[in-house]
């Protein structure tokens, strides 16, 4: 999620605007390989479409509250161009998946960037005037931010548990520490709370991150003991889909098992 009108009134707030811009733009492009991966093996094995539904429903709903701001065009910018790219991620996801897994992906579509997010513009301009309006719409995105950026901890727990950062690329962890150092400076600058206050969490959980990969980076881990990580989740993931729970499994900051979660950046 980004945010920012292009004005120079703000010269601090506009310049982490454009930075805030090209680095959420690499990292709406770091699940690539991922996706590669899945094309090339034609199977999504383990891999949860979760982040990427939920990154897609954070870049409409931004978007959304650009238009009700005004005049915040790097916002609309960079979430339209999450839009895109989530948007293909998701179809190449469906298009490999198993039967059970497309039903239930197409569930959550439906339930959450058709229903959920329809119901929100509903009640915001039906219920809600001028000022009153933003700032109730500037909440919600900030409670759903808080959640997304609250997705690490599975990956973390992952890491800790099988003492391998195999599922925790470092280059996606900084980028999104990055991330999140930048949108909270443009929402300090244009003084912008809805935009800051997430990112404050989204700071902490990258240098978690961080700070686990340095520490386990040279651990030599069995082979066996990832792919029985491997296994297990996607047998629990079955077992999710058939019992109809949605179960979070965000890697760092935008993936699945072995890439980072996609935290919709901000």
């Amino acid at each position: 999620m980004a945010a920012g009108g292009i004005s120079l009134d703000h010269p601090w707030a506009f310049a982490f605007g454009i930075l805030g811009n090209i680095i959420s733009f690499m990292v709406y492009l770091s699940p690539l390989p991922t996706f590669y991966r899945v094309y090339k093996k034609k199977s999504t094995e383990g891999f949860q479409s979760v982040p990427y539904v939920v990154a897609l429903f954070s870049a409409m709903l931004w978007i959304y509250y650009a238009f009700i701001k005004t005049n915040t065009y790097l916002l609309i910018t960079i979430n339209s161009f999450g839009c895109v790219i989530e948007t293909i991620y998701i179809i190449i996801y469906l298009t490999y998946a198993p039967k059970k897994v497309k039903i239930h992906t197409s569930k959550m579509i439906l339930l959450l960037n058709v229903g959920l997010f329809s119901s929100i513009v509903l009640f915001t301009l039906l219920l809600f005037k001028g000022s009153d309006r933003l700032q109730v719409l500037g909440w919600i995105c900030v409670g759903f931010s808080v959640c997304v950026f609250a997705a690490p901890l599975s990956i973390i727990r992952l890491v800790i548990r099988t003492k391998s950062v195999e599922f925790m690329p470092f280059s996606l962890s900084f980028f999104l520490t990055l991330s999140a150092v930048v949108w909270f400076s443009f929402g300090l600058f244009s003084r912008d709370i809805y935009v800051a206050l997430p990112n404050v969490l989204g700071f902490s959980f990258g240098a978690v991150q961080m700070v686990l990969y340095i520490f386990y980076k040279d651990t030599k881990v069995p082979q066996s003991l990832v792919d029985k990580e491997k296994i297990s989740e996607q047998v629990s993931n079955e077992d999710n889909i058939e019992e109809g729970k949605v179960k979070k499994i965000v890697n760092g900051g935008h993936d699945n098992l072995k890439d980072d979660k996609e935290m919709s950046p901000v």
